[in-house]
């Protein structure tokens, strides 16, 4: 496994924890369409929501979050609508009340303490 996909994989760990946590049911992980990726799928009541999680292994260069630019948005967007549609008539899936898209933004510690976590909720 490559560093940078390892990077990922323990901040979607650390994320998926944080939302569990906060009491966020997480539904999927790494949904994959033609178009691209969700990071996490859950709902939180009656809300379906949406995660992309950015880590990186110091904050260096500034806060993962600063990753998500207009382009990003967007396509998790679109991401929430394809997610929606495919699992449109599933009884395992509720109707939602509403959508949001979160970004978790995970930052590594090199000094042996937790990773700092930032959660924007409903940020995109």
């Amino acid at each position: 496994m490559r560093v940078k996909d390892a990077v990922g994989r323990f901040g979607e760990d650390v994320a998926v924890e944080f939302l569990r946590r906060a009491g966020v049911v997480v539904l999927e992980r790494n949904w994959r369409c033609p178009e691209g990726e969700i990071d996490i799928v859950g709902h939180d009541g009656a809300e379906l929501v949406i995660v992309e999680v950015k880590t990186r292994s110091s904050g260096s260069y500034g806060s993962p979050a600063e990753a998500v630019d207009h382009a990003k948005a967007a396509r998790l967007r679109r991401l929430a609508i394809r997610w929606i549609e495919a699992h449109r008539g599933d009884p395992a899936v509720p109707e939602w009340s509403s959508v949001r898209i979160d970004v978790i933004a995970v930052v590594r510690s090199r000094r042996g303490g937790g990773p700092q976590i930032d959660h924007f909720v409903g940020a995109v």
